[in-house]
């Protein structure tokens, strides 16, 4: 169903796991992975969505900034282990430290704005393309949503955002977000975020889910995969697609 493609030009490129519909096409869908990169999981989920009628482009964002998607992937699998977890932890932070300079993020969001140039040209994309991210997937969901003013939804699964008050009020998308109630660093913040955004006036909607953690919607790890929250979510994720990309 999917394909790799590639992006952008020169030393800018990047690739890109592309799935298409094979009926009816409702809108397209840029899907940004979590932390582990463009693993199978997330190309799974980008397939998902094209069976239910999306155009869902997932890019490849860890090369973009410079990281090595091969180690990062092996620390995953580490960190899935609880055997080797307390090693593994202090050497994802050391490996993804190169995510907080300014340059990085500034890559990111270039490739990201390429991914929906790419879409919205295209006549199944136009004025009916939205995003969805998990974690740090769902931090640059925010982060694009500020940033494109033609997006017409957003769908961050427990991302994180320090966007300011003008930033914020430059959405013009509805967000749906969703938490596990047991991811504490963002269940803290999120009180406070609910008000930045009813002070930016930008129409968000924040489900959490009870019993479930950070990445309650990996089904590749059981370690953290919520059977009911992830099936819920993805219900309302549909939904809400359906009524702002239709």
């Amino acid at each position: 169903m999917g394909e790799m493609i590639q992006l952008g030009n020169g030393t800018a490129g990047f690739s890109a796991y592309r799935s298409y519909p094979e009926d009816e096409i409702r809108g397209s869908l840029i899907v940004i992975h979590e932390i582990w990169g463009l693993v199978d999981h997330i190309k799974d989920v980008a397939d998902r969505f094209a069976a239910e009628g999306y155009v869902a482009l997932a890019p490849d964002l860890l090369a973009v900034s410079g990281l090595d998607p091969a180690a990062i992937a092996g620390l995953g699998s580490d960190l899935a282990d609880p055997a080797t977890r307390a090693q593994a932890q202090p050497r994802l932070r050391q490996a993804t430290a190169p995510l907080r300079a300014p340059e990085a993020a500034g890559r990111i969001k270039a490739a990201l704005g390429e991914a929906f140039e790419q879409l919205h040209a295209e006549p199944e994309g136009e004025g009916r393309t939205g995003v969805v991210g998990y974690c740090f997937g769902g931090t640059y969901s925010f982060a694009l949503a500020a940033a494109e003013p033609r997006l017409q939804a957003a769908v961050p699964y427990y991302g994180s955002t320090d966007l300011g008050p003008e930033e914020l009020a430059r959405i013009t998308c509805p967000v749906q977000a969703f938490y596990g109630e047991r991811d504490s660093r963002l269940m803290d913040g999120l009180p406070g975020l609910r008000q930045r955004f009813a002070e930016a006036g930008v129409d968000f909607q924040a489900h959490v889910y009870p019993g479930a953690g950070h990445a309650f919607f990996n089904d590749t790890n059981p370690a953290v995969y919520n059977k009911a929250a992830a099936e819920d979510a993805w219900h309302r994720t549909l939904a809400f697609l359906r009524e702002n990309l239709g």
